[in-house]
């Protein structure tokens, strides 16, 4: 199996979040070029565990894939990373196993379950999903939400909640603990555009 690629220091993504206003375990994170987002993601993956589900959701071109490449870079996957919106769903290998699933496509849950993109095999690896909203009750409820907003050139605002004890703890470690970043603030990380 590769080694995990490092991880660039370009984003110091523990000092670039913040907590909500709202009070919540979520964090903000706002990130200025491709190369941030994919940083985040790294860093995130470093931390990854078996069973891990990243669902991410964001319009067209706000930056889902460049965040799944990076997601993969911190899995030491070697090949090329690209959104699966055709086939649905790319493996590939990396310190963990990463199943890469789109739901772009999907009309809805009920395609997620007849198309087999959910079985017992991603408990083995971790799973990024773009478009996920479009799975609905198909995915299983402990997960990080990430939405992310942002088009072209402007910056991307990246919002990661953990939604069970598993996920918040993977927040913690790479975010800090729940009410370390200053509400209504955080830094911006990066040149223009966050995503792509």
């Amino acid at each position: 199996m590769p080694e995990p690629a490092p991880i660039p220091a370009e984003v110091p993504a523990h000092r670039a979040a913040r907590l909500l206003p709202d009070g919540g375990d979520a964090r903000t994170v706002l990130t200025a070029e491709p190369a941030a987002t994919r940083a985040l993601a790294a860093r995130l993956a470093a931390s990854a565990e078996p069973g891990d589900l990243l669902a991410l959701d964001g319009p067209l071109g706000a930056g889902k894939t460049e965040f799944a490449r990076g997601y993969a870079r911190g899995l030491g996957v070697a090949g090329p990373v690209s959104s699966p919106s055709f086939v649905l769903m790319a493996e590939h290998e990396g310190r963990l196993p990463l199943f890469h699933l789109d739901g772009y496509r999907l009309a809805g849950p009920e395609d997620a379950w007849a198309s087999g993109l959910l079985d017992e095999r991603r408990a083995e690896g971790v799973t990024v999903v773009e478009w996920a909203a479009r799975f609905g009750p198909a995915l299983q409820v402990g997960r990080l939400a990430i939405v992310i907003d942002g088009a072209g050139d402007d910056p991307r605002t990246i919002t990661l909640r953990g939604t069970d004890a598993r996920h918040r703890r993977l927040l913690a470690e790479v975010l800090g603990p729940a009410g370390a970043g200053k509400a209504g603030g955080g830094e911006q990380a990066g040149g223009p555009g966050g995503g792509g």
